[in-house]
């Protein structure tokens, strides 16, 4: 949800204010942007719930790991931040369930919502543009886009190794190696998206990639030692890529620790469905009132 509210911040007018002349083209932006993926998958499939993942800006862990991370972005402004914090209401004024974590993040949340989905025997749409969440996706977990002209893009395991070159259980290896600049990662020098996955498909993990490029000898390695080890690397991959990846080997564990989604415990929230009067009074009372007589419609179609 965090996405979805900054997206539809810098996406929309500033103009969409409420009665007082409030911005409000996050909440917006948000609730529609739901309410269209809904609309596009009635009657036949529509979701037995909506859950709506909020966290931690950045978890402290992480931070702890690379002091970079998210570090080069700009701090939330003021008239998004307002928004933010009436957003839980509008949510769960229509029928949808908030769920939130102080210490990690949204896509924490996101993952172990899924997780707890897809072992009930049921399916889980992850509606974000963060490709960290790739690596969620499964045959019962798919992450959905947002396209232009209100379509949507369904992304499954085959997808992600038509984008990626990877399965999805190697996303956060591919993370590591390439960087996520969104996240402040700069990966391995000289390491781009075609390289990192073909280097994990050659080797199957960061790890067994980094065991290739030789970064095993470790403090107390003679030279000879180091020499030997290039020239074994030297017969894999290219030199210079083994001795970028020999140089970060540890700052590339770093990276993948950070890049893999973590699962909390949650349990499977119950069936609810979208309470369009219930949404309608919320937005009423904030003030959007356009908003509030679509949903009004909505309740009684």
């Amino acid at each position: 949800m965090p996405w979805l509210l900054y997206r539809s911040f810098f996406a929309l007018p500033k103009s969409i204010v409420d009665a007082e002349g409030r911005p409000a083209n996050a909440l917006l932006g948000t609730v529609n942007a739901v309410l269209s993926l809904i609309d596009a998958r009635l009657p036949a499939r529509g979701p037995r719930c909506v859950v709506a993942c909020m966290g931690a800006e950045q978890a402290d862990y992480r931070v702890a790991l690379y002091p970079a991370y998210h570090a080069h972005r700009d701090p939330m402004p003021p008239e998004l931040a307002a928004q933010w914090g009436k957003a839980p209401a509008l949510l769960e004024g229509l029928g949808w369930i908030v769920s939130a974590s102080e210490e990690l993040e949204a896509d924490d949340v996101m993952l172990s919502f899924a997780r707890v989905e897809e072992e009930s025997g049921g399916q889980a749409l992850l509606l974000t543009g963060d490709r960290d969440m790739f690596a969620a996706v499964s045959d019962s977990v798919s992450v959905i886009e947002l396209r232009k002209g209100a379509t949507h893009g369904e992304i499954g395991p085959a997808e992600v190794r038509e984008r990626y070159g990877i399965g999805p259980e190697l996303v956060a290896d591919f993370i590591a190696l390439r960087g996520d600049p969104s996240d402040g990662l700069p990966g391995a020098p000289g390491i781009g998206a075609k390289t990192a996955a073909e280097l994990l498909r050659e080797h199957g993990s960061l790890e067994a990639v980094l065991l290739a490029a030789g970064a095993t000898a470790g403090e107390g390695a003679t030279a000879r030692e180091d020499a030997a080890t290039a020239v074994r690397a030297a017969r894999v991959m290219r030199p210079r890529t083994a001795a970028a990846l020999r140089e970060n080997a540890e700052l590339l564990l770093t990276f993948k620790r950070i890049a893999t989604l973590q699962r909390i415990d949650v349990e499977r929230p119950p069936d609810r469905p979208t309470d369009f009067a219930g949404g309608a009074r919320v937005a009423r009372e904030m003030g959007m009132r356009r908003l509030a007589e679509r949903l009004a419609k909505l309740a009684t179609a």
